[in-house]
């Protein structure tokens, strides 16, 4: 599919309420269940690419391990329906990428996000970007050309990115691009950095994940959203009721890009709009109390533990 920005629709899909209890489950097979028809659905029109691409590698908005029911990072429940999908259908190598920075190693926020547990079902591997060989490339935005030092692997393999529903630090949309955007390196201007970066890697699907999204607080979503990575952001966008003519870098991605339409039956769109709150992002060092009593009650139940926010506290 790419990022093409003549692409003006997005496939949605509904997650069935009830197998979610409702509201957050914390039951990963439980929520893998639920997300099984929703997956099928949004990768049907996908497959025939997929199913030609030797390795396939999935980038979650993996930044830091917020816990999956506060929506500010991709359900891993999300992650393990997309990879059964695709060894289902395909006989694609598929990895799940991110990458360490300066706070915290990627192996470690997959390890408290539940990536690691959950791949070891899958023939998949966990992929520190980190670690991997790079390639630099130069991309030309509005005119302007820019250097970018992006993962080998990105670059070769085909591509799944897979936003959760939030806005970023600075206000605007987290997304597809920005989620790219994270994995590279640039001294560009850093409104043109998501454009170049989803340029380079080209996507081949955007899968926005809704199940739970954040806006101030958590909120219940139940919905996927499936296309180009310009697209779904816009999507997105409209959900947490920003303006695309306010993000500079959403803006110049798309174009001349008309609307974008969502097609696919049981997503009331504005209804989902209607609940997301408008708030800002919790900060990383000084925790969100839904994150903090959602991972203090994981790590009691688990015995696993506790994340860096937490660590201070303890």
């Amino acid at each position: 599919m790419g990022d093409s920005t003549t692409e003006a629709s997005v496939r949605a899909a509904a997650v069935d309420a009830d197998k979610r209890r409702g509201g957050w489950d914390p039951d990963v097979d439980d929520r893998m269940a639920a997300l099984g028809s929703p997956v099928r659905d949004l990768f049907e029109p996908s497959l025939e690419t997929l199913a030609e691409a030797d390795r396939i590698t999935l980038v979650p908005d993996a930044h830091y391990p917020f816990h999956p029911s506060s929506g500010m990072v991709t359900d891993p429940a999300v992650i393990g329906s997309i990879v059964a999908r695709l060894e289902r259908r395909t006989d694609a190598d598929v990895a799940v990428a991110g990458a360490s920075d300066e706070r915290i190693s990627f192996g470690r926020t997959a390890a408290y996000l539940g990536y690691a547990s959950l791949l070891e079902r899958f023939d998949a591997e966990l992929v520190d970007l980190a670690d991997e060989s790079r390639t630099d490339d130069i991309c030309t935005v509005d005119g302007t050309p820019m250097a970018i030092s992006v993962s080998e692997r990105l670059v070769e393999s085909t591509v799944i990115v897979v936003p959760s529903l939030r806005p970023s630090e600075d206000g605007p949309v987290a997304g597809a691009m920005r989620t790219l955007a994270a994995l590279v390196d640039s001294t560009a201007d850093p409104e043109r950095v998501p454009v170049a970066a989803t340029r380079v890697i080209e996507p081949a699907v955007s899968v926005l994940d809704a199940t739970t999204a954040y806006g101030g607080d958590p909120a219940t979503g139940n919905a996927l959203f499936a296309g180009s990575a310009p697209a779904v952001d816009a999507v997105a966008t409209s959900l947490l009721g920003r303006s695309i003519e306010t993000d500079a870098a959403l803006k110049t991605a798309r174009g001349e890009a008309g609307p974008v339409s969502v097609e696919g039956a049981n997503v009331d769109f504005e209804r989902l709009r209607d609940r997301i709150p408008d708030g800002e992002l919790p900060p990383s060092d000084e925790t969100h109390p839904a994150v903090s009593a959602a991972y203090r009650v994981y790590a009691a139940v688990a015995g696993d533990a506790v994340p860096p926010q937490l660590e201070g506290g303890r």
